[in-house]
């Protein structure tokens, strides 16, 4: 079985859930997943994981995020969005860029959010959202996320348009309305892009027509991207044959050369073997993968 990443592009209407339903039966894999939930009215960018690929998973949620996110100003939604039931609407004064810079500029860094009722997140058991749908409201914890960069793209009174890189967890729709209540407006997020995962580009993505009017997998597996490209991040290790065994039977194996954290490491023979982590001059396997084909590794940028 082929196994890789395949990024795609989420078209508006359909779950994260749909488009990986839709890639299992043209792929006819057994395994597929994805590496980063889009809401349902969310475009951008969708890694797929393939096969051995879905063990890479914790890797690709945490690689670092960029979106354009648009946010229409006086109006507050029980989903932070344009599609929940309006709570609130309140005038929009005139602001210019700096206002509204100068605004942004609070959310960089390492901040607290809240996350929204109407998210995956589990209380008891239970989705978020699916409390929320049947009226239930519970307190939800603040938590620290990382916003490394907001820029201001566009004004369109009462709309905003910002792009924001981000870390594992942020909520997009979370920041636009924060950033309506820092301007006194209240604000839901009214159109959201993801534009890149990690490494992943939508631009370099397959388009969303192209997938949907698919009616078999054979062009889509030429797009499939090799597993180590989600793992260009780490230092690599290459081992010899006698450590090639061992790591994959589970031992930790020589070659940590005094390096702390994870590394890609790689057989004799050039194949990903898998994820280990250095402990001194040890590494020990942490996730292993069992379908590669011999490669070339990626070189970290």
């Amino acid at each position: 079985m082929r196994s890789g990443i395949l990024a795609v592009e989420k078209g508006p209407g359909v779950t994260s859930f749909q488009v990986v339903a839709h890639l299992r039966r043209l792929l006819r894999a057994p395994k597929v997943g994805h590496g980063g939930t889009l809401d349902p009215d969310a475009t951008g960018l969708l890694p797929i994981l393939v096969g051995e690929g879905t063990k890479l998973t914790p890797y690709l949620t945490a690689l670092d995020k960029e979106y354009v996110a648009t946010a229409r100003l006086g109006l507050t939604t029980d989903t932070q969005d344009a599609s929940g039931t309006v709570l609130r609407e309140r005038p929009v004064p005139l602001l210019d860029a700096d206002t509204i810079t100068a605004a942004l500029a609070r959310f960089i860094g390492e901040i607290e959010q809240i996350p929204p009722m109407y998210s995956a997140l589990h209380h008891e058991g239970r989705r978020l959202y699916e409390l929320a749908r049947e009226g239930a409201e519970v307190e939800r914890q603040p938590r620290k996320v990382m916003v490394y960069a907001i820029t201001l793209d566009a004004v369109a009174l009462p709309e905003v348009t910002f792009r924001v890189r981000c870390g594992k967890g942020t909520y997009v729709r979370t920041l636009a309305a924060d950033l309506g209540e820092a301007l006194g407006t209240g604000a839901a997020l009214s159109r959201l892009v993801r534009t890149r995962v990690g490494p992943y580009h939508v631009d370099d993505a397959v388009p969303w027509d192209t997938l949907r009017e698919a009616r078999d997998g054979a062009a889509l597996w030429t797009h499939l991207r090799p597993l180590d490209s989600a793992l260009g991040d780490l230092p690599a290790l290459t081992l010899d044959s006698r450590a090639t065994q061992a790591f994959v039977h589970g031992q930790s194996v020589p070659g940590g050369g005094g390096r702390a954290g994870l590394l890609r490491v790689y057989g004799a023979d050039g194949a990903l073997l898998g994820v280990g982590e250095g402990r001194g001059d040890l590494v020990k396997p942490e996730r292993l993968l069992h379908a590669d084909p011999p490669r070339t590794p990626v070189v970290p940028r």
